[in-house]
C-alpha cells in the first residue's frame, strides 16, 4: 500500500514498520481515520469482536509501543487545528510537531519547549514523555491543559484534574488520543551558539550553563576528548524576512555536515569498525561553530536522516556527572565499535505521574547506534550504569526494563495503572511492550 509515514515509517502490504526499521508488527488491518466519529467507530467495533488497537503517528519510537497484530491506526490524516483562542490551540491527536509548530507561528504563538525531532505527532509525543532541553523549562506533555480519549469500549472522556495529570504521559495505555489542549506562549526567537570543545571543560562547567542559559546540551564524540555544545537564548524578536537568505544557507549548512557527511562517515565506521576511532577523530574536527538568530521551532529541532537506534535514560540532576563518567569508562573497555555521539541535556521537573522528569530536575544521557550495527551489550552496559542511578527510560527509545523492575522507580505507577484499568477494562489498547512495562492487567 501506499505509505502515508512521511518521516520514514513504512508500510508494506500488511506490515509496518517503524522509522528506525527495529521494530516491525503485521496488523489485522490498518485505518486511517479523518474524523473524530470514524476514530470511536474503529474502536467501538474492534472492542466488540475482541481485538487490540494502537495508534501511530510518525513511527519515530524505538520501542515496541505502537506495535500491534490488530488494528493499527494511521493518525497521518487526523492532523487538524480545532481551535486556536487566547493562549491555548485544541488539535487532533495526528497533527505533527513541525506542522502545529508552524500553525502557531502565524498566531504568534509557539509551544514552550520541543525536542530535537519534530517530526512526531502530538499524542506520540506526549504519550512517551518526549521533552527537550532547558532546566527552566519542561516536557511537552507539561503543556497539555485538556485531553480528549477514547476508552477501551469506544466511549469519550474528557481529562481533567488529577486523571489529566496521572494520564497525559500516557504510554497509548490510558486511553486513545482524539484531541488535545495545549497552553502556548507568546512566539520567541532564540539566538543559537554552537561550538566544539573539550569534553572534560563541558563537563566541568555545564551544571553551570543549566543555572545561566535558557537551553544548554552538548554532544561527545566517543574515542575523542571532543564534544559539541549548544546553548540557547530566548528572545522576543528576531531579525524577521532580513535574516530569510541566512536561515537558507544554515538549513543547506546542516543538511550537508549533519546528514549527507555524517551519513558517508556512518556507512564507512559500519563497514570498516577498525577504522572507528579515526571516524570518530574526522567527526570530532568536523565541529565547526555557528552563532545565529532563527524562530524558537527552527533552533530547537534538526533533520534526522542517518538511521539508528537510540536509548535515553533520564537521572536526577545531581547524578549526571557520575552516569556519565561511568559510561566514559564503559566505552573504553567494551569491544563495541561506538562513534555516534552521546546526547547530555536537562530538563526542569513536572507533576505528570509517568514522565522521565516527575518530581525532580533531570538530565538525560542518550546513547546511538547506527542502523544495522551491533547495539544490544552497548546498550545493556548502559542501562546498567543509569539503574544505578535512579534512571528512567525514555518510554519511546529502547531499553530493557519491565513492570517489576521500574515500580521503583516511578512512585506514582499504581494510579497510572489504576487509571488504565478504568480507561481499558477489556484491554483494547494492550500490546506486548505495555505488558512488559506495566505488567499482565
Amino acid at each position: 500500500m501506499k505509505n502515508p509515514f512521511s518521516s520514514g515509517a513504512q508500510t508494506h502490504d500488511k506490515i509496518f514498520t517503524n522509522w528506525a526499521g527495529n521494530q516491525m508488527s503485521t496488523p489485522l488491518r490498518f485505518e486511517t481515520p479523518a474524523t473524530e466519529d470514524e476514530l470511536v467507530s474503529i474502536v467501538r467495533a474492534a472492542a466488540e469482536k475482541g481485538r487490540t488497537v494502537k495508534a501511530v503517528g510518525a513511527g519515530h519510537s524505538f520501542t515496541g509501543i505502537a506495535m500491534t497484530d490488530g488494528i493499527l491506526v494511521d493518525l497521518a490524516g487526523y492532523d487538524q487545528v480545532l481551535l486556536v483562542e487566547d493562549n491555548f490551540v485544541t488539535v487532533q491527536a495526528g497533527i505533527r510537531l513541525h506542522a502545529l509548530a508552524e500553525h502557531l507561528a502565524a498566531h504568534d504563538l509557539a509551544l514552550p519547549n520541543l525536542g530535537d525531532i519534530d517530526v512526531q505527532s502530538v499524542a506520540g509525543a506526549i504519550s512517551t514523555g518526549t521533552h527537550g532541553t532547558g532546566l527552566g523549562y519542561q516536557a511537552i506533555a507539561a503543556s497539555v491543559a485538556g485531553l480528549r480519549v477514547i476508552d477501551g469500549e469506544g466511549n469519550l472522556h474528557d481529562l481533567q484534574g488529577e486523571d489529566l495529570r496521572i494520564g497525559k504521559v500516557g504510554l497509548g495505555a490510558a486511553g486513545m488520543i482524539s484531541t488535545v489542549t495545549l497552553e502556548c506562549v507568546p512566539a520567541f526567537w532564540m539566538h543559537a551558539r554552537e561550538k566544539g570543545m573539550g569534553v572534560d571543560h563541558v563537563v566541568s562547567v555545564f551544571d553551570e550553563w543549566c543555572e545561566t542559559e535558557d537551553h544548554a546540551e552538548f554532544f561527545w564524540v566517543p574515542n575523542t576528548g571532543a564534544a559539541l555544545t549548544k546553548r540557547n537564548k530566548r528572545l522576543d524578536s528576531g531579525p524577521g524576512q532580513a535574516g530569510g537568505l541566512k536561515r537558507t544557507m544554515r538549513r543547506l549548512e546542516t543538511e550537508l555536515t549533519e546528514n549527507v557527511a555524517f551519513g558517508a562517515v556512518c556507512r564507512v565506521g559500519s563497514k570498516r569498525p577498525d577504522l572507528v576511532p579515526k571516524v570518530s577523530k574526522i567527526m570530532s574536527m568536523g565541529s565547526s561553530s555557528r552563532d545565529y538568530v532563527a524562530p524558537s521551532w527552527e533552533v530547537f529541532a534538526t533533520p534526522r536522516r542517518v538511521k539508528f537506534v537510540e536509548m535515553e535514560y533520564g537521572v536526577p540532576r545531581e547524578a549526571w556527572k557520575s552516569a556519565f563518567r561511568e559510561v566514559r569508562a564503559l566505552l573504553d573497555g567494551i569491544d563495541v565499535p561506538v562513534f555516534f555521539p552521546i546526547e547530555v541535556r536537562a530538563i526542569g521537573a513536572d507533576d505528570a505521574a509517568m514522565s522521565m522528569a516527575s518530581g525532580r530536575d533531570s538530565v538525560f544521557i542518550a546513547v546511538h547506534q547506527y542502523k544495522g550495527m551491533e547495539y544490544e551489550r552497548y546498550f545493556r552496559g548502559v542501562e546498567s550504569i543509569m539503574k544505578r542511578h535512579e534512571g528512567r527510560p525514555h518510554w519511546g527509545k529502547m531499553h530493557f526494563r519491565d513492570a517489576e523492575d521500574l515500580a521503583p522507580a516511578y512512585p506514582e505507577m499504581d494510579k497510572f495503572l489504576d487509571l488504565v484499568k478504568r480507561l481499558d477494562a477489556p484491554g483494547t489498547f494492550r500490546n506486548p511492550y505495555l505488558d512488559r512495562v506495566l505488567g499482565q492487567r
